[in-house]
């Protein structure tokens, strides 16, 4: 099994006396990306702010590595790299100049490794452009290779797709995927784009109210929850419908729509076996549609329907 990096341990904070984080617990292992969401209010930028020293906890602890933040803060938060919203960058230094300020903050890193990094996030030809001159996603990029320099073991990235056109995003995305597959990096990402989580996260945190409320493989989550089915029949025939699929075991849920058309929830390789029951219950069925469930329904019905933004 990959190695724990990151084990948060029933970590509680206070703001102003209020509770914001309630006995939250989860890990994230060496060569995964891990997507943490959240609503507005949730308490993720809190949480994050706790991940990254920033913040101290009240309650719980948080290891990383196997290191306590609490007891031993700064051999654990030098192995975490992080980017907060947008990276700090000097814009009128070149990107290597940027690399190589930062290397002498930090200490102890040689050149070889800024060469190296630079290779890695495919900056070669712009390195010795001013960073004024990047566009966003190369910026990102540096920030990243600037975040990585230390050699961390995990790297907690914050709203990392915040302005990037499409063509960024995806970009990004096959980045974090090749640090945690073939680096064996461990990724921490919060982002408000679930389709994009939903394709670059291995696992996710589904949080509400400072509460862990799903933890899992992105795939195992939603197959916990059903699908959606649009059933369309006969108006005359919507309440013996209703009752065919109330009575049957694989159908969870079901409401009406208009005056011809029923919904429930259900797994969607099942419908030929509902459209059975029904058309020998002498239902005639006028038309099927289904909705698979996506990160984003998942997040929505777990969470009550809030927005997918942060706090």
């Amino acid at each position: 099994m990959a190695e724990v990096v990151l084990s948060v341990n029933h970590l509680q904070k206070k703001i102003g006396g209020k509770p914001i984080i309630h006995d939250m617990t989860f890990d994230v292992y060496a060569g995964e990306v891990f997507g943490f969401l959240g609503p507005n209010g949730a308490g993720k930028t809190t949480t994050i702010r706790m991940l990254v020293g920033l913040a101290s906890a009240d309650g719980g602890d948080i290891r990383i590595g196997g290191i306590s933040i609490r007891d031993q803060f700064p051999q654990a938060i030098a192995q975490v790299g992080c980017i907060v919203e947008n990276p700090e960058l000097y814009k009128f230094m070149t990107g290597r100049e940027n690399l190589e300020q930062f290397a002498r903050m930090s200490g102890g890193i040689p050149k070889e490794r800024i060469e190296e990094i630079i290779r890695f996030v495919d900056l070669e030809r712009a390195i010795d452009d001013k960073v004024r001159t990047y566009s966003l996603g190369m910026r990102q990029r540096l920030g990243i290779a600037q975040a990585l320099l230390h050699q961390p073991k995990i790297l907690i990235l914050d709203e990392p797709t915040n302005g990037l056109d499409p063509a960024g995003i995806r970009e990004l995305r096959q980045f974090i995927r090749r640090l945690a597959e073939e680096e064996g990096l461990a990724v921490f990402i919060s982002s408000h784009l679930l389709s994009e989580i939903e394709m670059m996260c291995d696992r996710v945190a589904i949080i509400n109210q400072g509460k862990v409320i799903s933890v899992g493989l992105v795939t195992e989550l939603m197959a916990q929850f059903a699908d959606q089915v649009d059933w369309t029949l006969h108006p005359d025939y919507l309440k013996k419908g209703m009752d065919v699929l109330r009575g049957l075991p694989v159908v969870t849920q079901v409401w009406q729509i208009g005056e011809e058309r029923l919904k429930c929830r259900m797994q969607a390789e099942r419908v030929s076996e509902v459209n059975q029951a029904l058309v020998e219950a002498g239902v005639p069925v006028r038309g099927i549609a289904t909705k698979t469930m996506s990160l984003e329904d998942l997040f929505l019905t777990v969470t009550g329907g809030g927005g997918a933004d942060e706090s």
